[in-house]
This record gives C-alpha cells, sequence and structure tokens, in this order.
C-alpha cells in the first residue's frame, strides 16, 4: 500500500472520529437530564444500606421521592431522626418528629417450653417447611420455626436465632423491617423502642390448645387486661394485645400473666 493511501485511510478514520465525537456531545448536551442539586445532597445525608425499609428501590429511589414530594424527610427508618433533620434542613422543610422502632419477636416458645410433635431433617428454610405435615415440627403452629429466614435477610446483623426463636438485638436492630417480610408465620413486627412490656407469644389458638403445644404460650385468661389500671391490654382471638401508646410500663400484666409470657423489654 502506498503512502498516499495509508495517509487517506487515516484522514478518513479521524474524520469520522470526529463527526462521532460531535455528534455525541450535541446530542448529550440536546437530550440532558436535568437534575435536582438537592437530590445527591439528600442521597448522601442517607445511610447508603439499599436495604428497601423506606418503600423505595435503594436510596437513590428515596431521595428522587423525597425531592419531588412524595416522601417525608424522615422516611428513611434505618437513618432514623438524624438523617431526618439533615434532610429536612437541606429540603428546607421542618423536620417531623420520628419515634424509633425495633423488630420484636412474638414468640417465646424454645427449646425447652415448646413441644415438638416429630424430628424434621428437612430443608432448614422457614418458608418451605410450611409445606410439611402440620406446617412444621413445633407442636404449635405459630410458633418460631427458628430455621433463620429473618437472620439471612436481615443487613445488620441484629437477629439471631437462640435455642430454636429467633431474638432481636435491639441495639443494633434498625427497624428496614426486612424480617418482617420474610417471616411466613408473621411473627415479627416493628414496635417503638420506649415500649417496656410485649407480649412474647401469637397463638390464637384456645387456653387449652396452647396449653398443649407450649408452656410459655398465651391462654387468653383475660388477668392481664383486666389489671391494668391504663387499659392498654386487652385480649383478641384469645390472645393478649398491648395498646403501646396506652401502656404506661407498670408491669402489672406481666406481674398477674400465669404463663408468663409477657416480658419486660
Amino acid at each position: 500500500m502506498s503512502i498516499t493511501g495509508i495517509l487517506s485511510a487515516a484522514a478518513i478514520v479521524g474524520a469520522v472520529g470526529i463527526f462521532v465525537g460531535l455528534f455525541l456531545g450535541v446530542a448529550g448536551i440536546k437530550f440532558k437530564v436535568e437534575t435536582d442539586e438537592r437530590e445527591e445532597a439528600v442521597l448522601a445525608a442517607l445511610p447508603g444500606n439499599n436495604c428497601g425499609g423506606c418503600g423505595y428501590a435503594g436510596c437513590s429511589g428515596l431521595a428522587a421521592a423525597i425531592v419531588k414530594g412524595e416522601a417525608p424527610a424522615d422516611a428513611c427508618p434505618v437513618g432514623g431522626a438524624a438523617a431526618g433533620a439533615k434532610i429536612a434542613a437541606i429540603m428546607g422543610v421542618e423536620a417531623g418528629r420520628t419515634e424509633r422502632k425495633v423488630a420484636y419477636v412474638a414468640c417465646s416458645g424454645d427449646c425447652e417450653k415448646a413441644g415438638q410433635d416429630y424430628e424434621y431433617y428437612g430443608v432448614q428454610d422457614c418458608r418451605m417447611v410450611g409445606f410439611v405435615p402440620g406446617g412444621g415440627p413445633k407442636s404449635c403452629d405459630s410458633g418460631c420455626l427458628g430455621f433463620g429466614n429473618c437472620v439471612k435477610a436481615c443487613p445488620f446483623d441484629a437477629i439471631h436465632v437462640v435455642n430454636g426463636v429467633a431474638l432481636v438485638d435491639r441495639e443494633k436492630c434498625r427497624a428496614c423491617g426486612k424480617c418482617v417480610e420474610v417471616c411466613p408465620k408473621h411473627l415479627i413486627s416493628l414496635i417503638p423502642y420506649s415500649a417496656a412490656y410485649a407480649v412474647a407469644c401469637s397463638s390464637v389458638d384456645k387456653g387449652p390448645v396452647t396449653m398443649k403445644a407450649c408452656k410459655a404460650g398465651c391462654i387468653g385468661c383475660g388477668l392481664c387486661a383486666r389489671n391494668c389500671p391504663a387499659e392498654a391490654v386487652a385480649v383478641k382471638d384469645f390472645h393478649a394485645v398491648i395498646d403501646q401508646e396506652k401502656c404506661t410500663g407498670c408491669g402489672a400484666c406481666a406481674e398477674k400473666c400465669p404463663k408468663k409470657c409477657i416480658e419486660k423489654l
């Protein structure tokens, strides 16, 4: 190939490159999507766990929703009041009052207290156990299965299975709700961090049935409700329920409970 041919080819390639570069540059300017600077600032104020506890697809999704006015400044359960205050300042709004919450497992039926109908050697997965006879080896159909789906789902290492029952580390928990979502028995809920007492049972069976299945099960006797001076306890479907907004933390319910299934937090 002659030198002229080589130079011509180089010139054509260079011209094409310049044209493509100019075209992409113009296209980038013409089709540029304007972003709100506040969105980047809000994203920086979020913890970055991308846990989805806020209901949005990660922290970037929440940041966009906050800037658009679709979510409040304190919508991040992990960042809590501190992150909410920073974001409120960025958005120029007043920070709302955010009450810290933690996950709570409403079951105390550990290996010593809960009966077991048979030995289980299958897949160690709470959801899969629901398909085996009786819904699992535990005699109580409402009890914690103890195979740790909640443990695997927690991004903060705040929940572990101890003696057959999932237990939450209140100081590590950031109330993202991941454990709540994966529990097939619906035993886990988010309660106020300030809560003084909670019912460590989810059984809705009648007293005699519960007593056969678990030594620590609520039998719906109503002693807790009758002795609560604040009228914060009620029995619904053979199961005691505490209204945390009314509860004063006096402990009368726990003292009178014959099965000791109301625990101090």
